[in-house]
């Protein structure tokens, strides 16, 4: 065999070699809405998951295996999610997915990942039901895990804030038609009977409505002294700029969503004084926090994150996730899922340090004391005063 010929023949057995040993990526499903009136929390959330996963690369991956990314747009529509929950599960064989914005998205997908026992992480998706969705005794384990203030908890911070921080008496609740909305209304109308209050005006909405005037007119001649909200996408909006043509002018309380970028920029003036709970607000009063925020400003050349809330946690439900791979040392469901209700150490997150943030039992990561209440405040939500 000549010298070139042997050349040939080494390379070639170097390459076959390296390609060997090279390790088969991590692949992890992100999937929210990426389009359409949600698509600011999906957006945001994808976002925050993908400077998690650069950073996790950057410093040799995982169980020395690079993290994939597959990324689907659910639309925010149960039937969609339905299909991409099975496209990630069957097709591209995820070890793990994060994201779900939707409730309902949430509730009619999960049970895939449930029945093939991969881990799903919530990293948005706020109804009280959804890691309880699958517990005993009807199921031994449960695959659903949040990194969300669930709306039972938020419910609580709203009605506190409204009747004992604000000392309001007559509420009224705007809620949209979405299971999300619907839900949320319920989760308030049980947190303001335990103070011993009724709705002066309990009104639904839907997606797309542009006038609010009978909800409002009805909440107004019910002698409502504050407006409570469950809703998503920029109809919010619609609320705050319906009083402001009422010459209403009533505190607005409600949910996280009263953060998002389409509500303060459609709102403008009108939504300033708006107060909601967050577990995170774009303020670098953290060395972790700073290094993010300027990370995503960075890479994403945008000032002001759509969704300050839904980047944060979709960052840090990779980080959790990782640790859990790590810990398990498999890509295993279930090992990946015990190691998740087992978590060793600190996971060094966004929205807080997570220690043992889940039990086999709680698969809820955020606790009451990690959230806070913002108000929007000239284009920004700042921390309520």
């Amino acid at each position: 065999m000549n010298t070139i010929s042997k050349a040939c023949v080494a390379a070639a057995l170097i390459s076959w070699s390296l390609a060997a040993g090279a390790a088969e990526p991590i692949k992890i499903g992100v999937t929210g809405p990426f389009t359409g009136g949600s698509a600011p929390m999906g957006v945001s959330m994808r976002d925050g998951v993908k400077l998690a996963v650069a950073d996790i690369n950057a410093k040799g991956g995982v169980l020395g295996r690079q993290i994939q990314l597959v990324e689907r747009d659910d639309e925010a529509k149960n039937e969609r999610g339905v299909q991409v929950a099975q496209e990630l599960i069957n097709k591209e064989k995820v070890v793990g997915t994060v994201g779900f914005i939707n409730t309902g998205v949430a509730l009619a997908s999960q049970r895939f990942y449930q029945d093939a026992k991969i881990p799903v992480m919530n990293n948005v998706a706020t109804g009280s039901i959804i890691t309880k969705q699958f517990v005993a005794p009807d199921q031994k384990d449960n695959y659903i895990f949040r990194t969300s203030a669930n709306d039972t908890i938020q419910s609580a911070m709203i009605v506190d804030e409204a009747v004992i921080r604000q000392k309001h008496t007559k509420v009224a609740i705007l809620a949209d038609s979405t299971n999300y909305g619907q839900l949320g209304r319920e989760d308030l109308e049980r947190a303001l009977a335990a103070k011993g209050i009724k709705p002066v005006a309990v009104e639904k909405y839907n997606l797309k409505d542009v006038d609010m005037t009978a909800q409002l007119l009805k909440a107004k001649q019910g002698g409502a002294e504050v407006v409570l909200t469950y809703g998503i996408g920029p109809e919010l909006a619609q609320i705050a700029n319906g009083m402001e043509k009422l010459n209403w002018k009533v505190p607005i309380i409600g949910s996280w969503t009263l953060s998002m970028g389409n509500f303060i920029d459609n709102a403008g003036k009108n939504g300033d004084g708006a107060r909601m709970p967050q577990t995170f607000i774009q303020d670098g009063n953290t060395a972790k926090r700073k290094a993010f925020i300027e990370a995503y400003q960075k890479a994403y050349k945008i000032d002001r994150m759509p969704s300050p809330v839904s980047a944060a946690q979709g960052y840090d439900s990779v980080y959790l996730l990782a640790a859990a791979i790590k810990q398990a040392g498999s890509t295993d469901g279930v090992k990946v899922r015990e190691a998740l209700e087992n978590l060793n150490g600190t996971v060094e997150g966004v929205v807080t340090n997570y220690t043992k943030p889940y039990t086999h039992d709680d698969h809820e990561a955020i606790k009451p004391n990690m959230v806070m209440i913002g108000e929007v405040k000239n284009g920004r939500v700042v921390l309520a005063k």
